[in-house]
């Protein structure tokens, strides 16, 4: 690495890719290689699991754990220039499979949690107190309480006073108590930390009365599949889910190249039948994680990958699921017609 940074703050996506393509180059290297390192990363986990509950790793881990340090994961964390003592991750839900793969190579990611209207970060993991899946513990002076349809609200000396010259939205936002309503859907666990649901205005609810909160199930399916970049689950007031691919270009081009379409445009690889059977394969096994009325019925994929450049993705990395929804409106209902 050319740089190499103590500690370093990213988007999930950025987790997500490093996954994949540490995952995709050791596949390369041969099954012995693979099974080696897919050891490694379970003693590795084993020891992490150990670390969070409190408790000394047994004697044959700690063994274990230096042969899969020096043979594996100090390579790994190398990559990323082998000084980082932690990540950190915001914006966006990272997948928790994700976090947990790092700190087995030895690199907590440490996820947080914050809008523009707390002045940035509002929760944040710790280094000696972390818990994968959730953004962690509120910061000092800031209080948080869960209104009775779920929202988090927020209280505290870094909320902004007010929207300027929005008075509406203001009213909106702050209610009469100091209460500022984030639009963010969660719950607090037992020991404090805070997990985020989703977007309060991206939840829907499927002809059956269910709910599905469609930013998990994409973070999830992320962490699963090296070849997509966003899954788009749609199904508002409809009898089953569906979804919209968008594959990652760079991965998908890898792909493409081993699979004899190396001289095939983007729009192609993305019709072609292959392509859909990969994709179908990762539907598979997301669907298999996931409740019966969260299930991926059928999918599109898109023939461009999404990005921030054509106002699919904020410049953050999020999706702007409205703006996505009204680009692929016809083929996303087409998906309920076949």
């Amino acid at each position: 690495a050319a740089l190499r940074p103590t500690v370093m703050g990213a988007a999930p996506r950025i987790f997500e890719k490093a996954h994949a393509r540490v995952e995709g180059m050791v596949a390369e290297q041969g099954l012995l290689t693979k099974k080696m390192f897919d050891w490694a990363i379970r003693v590795g986990s084993s020891v992490s699991e150990a670390r969070q509950a409190g408790r000394r790793p047994s004697l044959a881990s700690s063994l274990a754990y230096k042969v899969a340090d020096r043979l594996v994961l100090k390579t790994i964390r190398q990559r990323f220039g082998g000084r980082l003592r932690f990540f950190v991750s915001a914006a966006a839900a990272l997948d928790r499979d994700v976090a947990r793969w790092f700190d087995a190579v030895g690199i907590v990611v440490l996820e947080g949690y914050g809008l523009t209207e707390t002045a940035a970060a509002s929760f944040i993991n710790r280094p000696d107190a972390y818990r994968f899946g959730t953004v962690g513990w509120p910061f000092p002076a800031t209080e948080v309480r869960i209104a009775d349809d779920g929202e988090i609200l927020l209280r505290g000396p870094g909320l902004m006073t007010a929207y300027h010259d929005l008075p509406d939205a203001t009213a909106e936002a702050l209610d009469a108590d100091g209460w500022f309503h984030t639009g963010d859907v969660g719950e607090i666990d037992t020991d404090g930390f805070l997990r985020i649901t989703d977007r309060k205005k991206d939840m829907f609810k499927t002809s059956q009365g269910k709910y599905v909160a469609p930013s998990a199930i994409d973070a999830k399916f992320k962490g699963m599949c090296p070849y997509v970049s966003e899954l788009l689950v749609y199904g508002e007031g409809k009898p089953y889910c569906v979804a919209l691919v968008s594959l990652d270009g760079e991965a998908i081009a890898d792909w493409a190249a081993k699979n004899n379409m190396a001289d095939k445009p983007f729009p192609e690889i993305a019709r072609d039948e292959r392509t859909r059977e990969l994709i179908a394969g990762y539907i598979d096994a997301l669907n298999l994680e996931l409740n019966r009325w969260e299930q991926i019925k059928k999918f599109a994929i898109a023939d461009r990958e999404l990005s921030v450049e054509s106002g699919d993705l904020t410049p953050s990395l999020k999706l702007r699921r409205k703006a996505v929804i009204e680009k692929y409106a016809d083929r996303l209902s087409a998906l309920y017609e076949q």
